[in-house]
């Protein structure tokens, strides 16, 4: 038999919920009816692996945590056993959660909601197709560098071109 929260446990996790909300870009949830405890302890894993928090929660906890919030349109999405993928990095939460439910069938992602946009479950395949904030910046940044690149390889050319000039105008008083 197991016992339900009592009052003060449930305030704490509507509160740690709430705070967890208040810095996220993204909120994922999925069904995961029929999931083993070793299968949800990998998808745990790897979401911690990617910064997500995962959770099972009470749907009518997580209502009262986003009531008031951005993500306040998912709440009419929040029915049946859920687990919940909340990340700071909008691509991050969908990745992990569709990666898994690619590979097992009993994870069902049922929606998602970025700041003020609620989506189904399509859009959350589609969000998670996108590159993650990281390889965003990584290619960002190797387009920033190849022109300093450059930059730098003809600063480099000009002292080596004096040099060979001089060198060869040396070499040519030397033998006349």
């Amino acid at each position: 038999m197991t016992l339900g929260l009592n009052l003060d446990d449930k305030k704490a996790v509507v509160a740690e919920v709430s705070a967890v909300v208040a810095d996220a870009q993204a909120v994922i949830v999925a069904e995961y009816r029929g999931l083993e405890v070793g299968q949800i302890t990998t998808l745990r894993a790897k979401a911690r692996e990617s910064g997500v928090y995962l959770r099972v929660l009470k749907n009518t906890l997580v209502r009262r945590a986003v009531a008031g919030t951005p993500f306040e349109g998912l709440a009419s999405s929040m029915v049946g056993p859920l687990i919940y993928g909340i990340s700071k990095d909008p691509v991050a939460s969908a990745k992990v959660m569709n990666e898994f439910a690619k590979t097992n069938d009993k994870l069902v992602l049922k929606a998602g909601a970025m700041p003020n946009y609620v989506m189904d479950a399509e859009g959350v395949k589609a969000l998670a197709s996108m590159p993650s904030r990281e390889e965003l910046l990584a290619t960002l940044l190797g387009t920033m560098q190849a022109p300093v690149a450059k930059f730098v390889q003809t600063l480099n050319e000009v002292p080596g071109k004096f040099v060979r000039t001089v060198a060869a105008l040396r070499d040519s008083k030397e033998t006349a």
